[in-house]
């Protein structure tokens, strides 16, 4: 693993953590974070296997060590939530909340959540709503692989650029569709229905893979500029929008960017920046000795199922005032008592469930990483 990206996930897990705990309105931005730190890896990964690999055994390889990586955690919590859901019916425990997700369950199973959540007729839930992400991260895989065996080596810059442009054009041209006719069938109001769907965030990839070969000039300089710029621009534009800054927790973007047309130009920015800041962690060492703290790194190895696992348990944590003698329990507490269960609850997954399965990668579909690309200017 590349030093200080394990840091890394964890510190976009933190932060996500702290949006759905109602203390951080910017933590949204963590799953930008991890959509461009996906297409940096993904695609170092592919362009390494692709020179060394015909077609069938590239995508085998590729495809068994994916499968193995994220289907059983991911189908594990989905039974465990189907399960649980059933037991609490049976005891008239928050049914209507439980039939949510046994209604909803099949869009999570067949990896299209991101598109059912857009929906108008769309209920929200406490325990499936996060894996919208996965399910953009999955239809990436479906087409990234392909498109990267079949680009030749000359036009890879042409590509990502190509998806760089690709995101923005997208939601414009969905938001002109949707006042044109797709209102009437998704939720309301556009940046909510925008939010969810791959299409808007194929410039969080592409901006990933662009620095997976190509490098930034002046990437310090621009990580500094766009650090004090960014939450300036999102403040400024709040205020000329609503006549209100926001809070100050958003950084100026609240979640869906509802506000001053930032759907549209601000995911551009944001993911652009957390590709300078993975490019200089990755080639210039920028925050590693902090990111590499062992308690970092360990949260960065059991993300996937820190990220899976915390919704759910934040809504539980959250029912211990409903237990006799924890009514006066502070919102503090509770959310100690939800961070500490995910991270109990993801160890036990990582070390019983994943960890056998990662090493099954190899057994089944071998493949030594080399990174034989040099970057290029």
């Amino acid at each position: 693993m590349i030093p200080g990206l394990d840091g890394l996930r964890a510190a976009a897990f933190l932060i996500l953590f702290g949006l759905h705990t109602d203390y951080l309105q910017f933590g949204w931005m963590g799953v930008q974070m991890f959509f461009v730190l996906s297409g940096f890896l993904i695609t170092n990964i592919l362009l390494g296997m692709k020179e060394n690999l015909p077609l069938g055994s590239y995508l085998y390889k590729f495809y068994v060590r994916r499968f193995l990586r994220i289907f059983p955690l991911y189908y594990f919590f989905l039974f465990l939530m189907l399960g649980l859901a059933a037991w609490l019916i049976s005891i008239s425990y928050r049914t209507s909340l439980m039939k949510v997700i046994q209604d909803q369950a099949v869009y999570a199973f067949l990896y299209v959540y991101d598109f059912i959540s857009a929906y108008r007729g769309f209920e929200p839930s406490r325990f499936l709503d996060h894996l919208w992400s996965l399910s953009v991260e999955e239809q990436f895989y479906l087409v990234w692989p392909l498109l990267i065996f079949l680009t030749p080596q000359k036009s890879l810059k042409k590509l990502f650029l190509a998806g760089i442009i690709a995101g923005p054009l997208f939601r414009v041209a969905f938001y002109f569709a949707y006042h044109l006719g797709l209102s009437a069938y998704l939720r309301e109001p556009v940046a909510l229905a925008l939010y969810p769907l791959p299409f808007t965030h194929v410039d969080a990839f592409a901006f990933g893979a662009y620095i997976s070969r190509f490098s930034i000039p002046n990437a310090r300089r621009q990580l500094v500029f766009l650090g004090g710029f960014l939450p300036l621009a999102g403040f400024a534009s709040q205020y000329l929008a609503t006549g209100e800054a926001g809070a100050l927790s958003s950084l100026g973007y609240p979640v869906t960017l509802p506000n001053a047309y930032q759907f549209l130009w601000a995911y551009s920015l944001i993911n652009y920046w957390f590709a300078i800041l993975i490019y200089c962690i990755v080639n210039e060492g920028l925050f590693v000795k902090f990111l590499d703290l062992p308690l970092l790194q360990y949260l960065g190895k059991i993300s996937y199922g820190l990220y899976v696992y915390h919704f759910p348990v934040i809504w539980f944590a959250g029912r211990l005032r409903d237990v006799q003698g924890l009514e006066g329990i502070s919102y503090p507490q509770i959310t100690l008592v939800a961070l500490a269960g995910t991270i109990l609850i993801a160890s036990i997954s990582y070390h019983l469930l994943e960890r056998p399965l990662i090493r099954l990668k190899d057994t089944l579909a071998a493949y030594t990483r080399t990174d034989t690309n040099p970057r290029t200017p």
